[in-house]
């Protein structure tokens, strides 16, 4: 899974796709106070960003990759 759900971060990891959208939605949804860990991550479907604009959940750490680091602060502003 390119998500992995912990008991309070949600970890990216690599490309997160479509399909991962939905889930991430009921994790944040049930998990207020969640976080997300973007260290490992090198792409987000624009399903999945849109997820996080409208909850904007805090940011445990950026992506390692500096330029989706640019825009995802761009993004999530």
């Amino acid at each position: 899974m390119a998500i992995e759900y912990k008991k309070s971060q949600a970890v990216f990891n690599d490309f997160i796709g479509v399909e991962e959208a939905e889930a991430l939605l009921e994790w944040l949804q049930k998990n207020p106070k969640g976080k997300v860990n973007f260290a490992e991550c090198t792409h987000i479907h624009a399903s999945s960003l849109q997820v996080l604009i409208a909850i904007k959940p805090p940011i445990a750490a950026e992506p390692n990759d500096a330029d989706l680091a640019v825009w995802l602060k761009i993004a999530l502003k």
